[in-house]
């Protein structure tokens, strides 16, 4: 990946959270999880928060993640992670829903699952494009979209994290960048 500087320093451009996919899959899973508990969860039910929160907490970490990039490769890998951890708390959430309710969980086998995976692959991706889905009447289509949705964006976050890794490896992190501005510096001064 082509890293850009800042013109003035050593710390690369960081931030742009709102182009990665794995943000606008969060933001979507993140309202859906919204609605989703308003509908299916009594008003007072703890599920409400700890599902809301999961959501959030994987929503958020993305972002601050992208906002640490600049300064800490570290930082950035572990929230991208802390990231998924919150989306996977999430899914079983999701699943203990179906299974305790006797709803159906689509797997592969099912005919709705190909569909979804098309729709996934669809660029910049938002809550309308999910709405009737999400949305649903049958809360077991509304809980099988909203696992769909939290499966994609941990795969996504999974080959995020991996790409973060290789470009340490290769690229080093701030103090690396620190030392080699600070020669450059010293030759230029002699």
């Amino acid at each position: 990946m082509d890293k850009q500087y800042n013109e003035d320093g050593f710390i690369p451009k960081h931030g742009g959270y709102e182009r990665l996919i794995t943000y606008q899959k969060s933001e979507i899973i993140y309202d859906g999880t919204q609605y989703f508990c308003k509908k299916y969860f009594q008003r007072f039910d703890r599920t409400i928060d700890q599902m809301v929160q999961a959501a959030r907490s994987g929503k958020q970490n993305i972002v601050e993640a992208s906002m640490a990039s600049g300064t800490s490769k570290e930082t950035e890998i572990k929230l991208t992670n802390v990231a998924r951890a919150s989306l996977e708390e999430l899914l079983i959430d999701y699943k203990d829903f179906l299974r305790t309710n006797k709803l159906t969980y689509w797997d592969k086998a099912h005919p709705y699952y190909g569909k979804l995976t098309e729709k996934h692959k669809t660029p910049n991706a938002t809550y309308e494009m999910y709405r009737k889905g999400i949305e649903s009447p049958d809360p077991e289509v509304s809980a099988n979209v909203m696992i769909s949705l939290i499966n994609v964006t941990s795969y996504l976050l999974a080959q995020q994290i991996r790409t973060l890794e290789k470009e340490f490896l290769e690229e080093g992190g701030l103090r690396e960048r620190m030392s080699q501005a600070r020669m450059e510096v010293r030759k230029k001064m002699k």
